[in-house]
């Protein structure tokens, strides 16, 4: 992962820990209006998701598509998942196939 990468998750942790604690602070015992429950519950998947997506199929050059033992390894994931495996059986799935790709190509 490139330094730029490393760099949003970092930001992403830290916008994550500041809406979690702006809530009991402004807040205080009042609960959250039931709209922003649900957008606030959808915020951290949707970004995992974007995150997930787009690092298995970028190159070294912006606006490049790269198909690659990575993107192999994001697809074995999704079937297990889809297959409803445990996590760590999907991790493992999920490394097999890229290094089983990365060996053939």
């Amino acid at each position: 992962m490139t330094h730029d990468g490393w760099t949003v998750i970092a930001l992403l942790g830290v916008g994550t820990f500041a809406i979690k604690a702006a809530g009991p602070a402004f807040l205080g015992d009042r609960p959250l209006p039931e709209r922003l429950n649900g957008v606030i519950g959808l915020l951290a998947p949707a970004l995992l998701a974007g995150l997930v997506i787009e690092e298995p199929f970028t190159g070294a050059h912006p606006g490049q598509l790269v198909i690659d033992a990575r993107a192999a390894g994001l697809v074995a994931a999704a079937l297990a998942l889809w297959l409803r495996m445990p996590l760590p059986v999907t991790l493992a799935v999920a490394a097999a196939a890229a290094a089983v790709t990365r060996l053939l190509v």
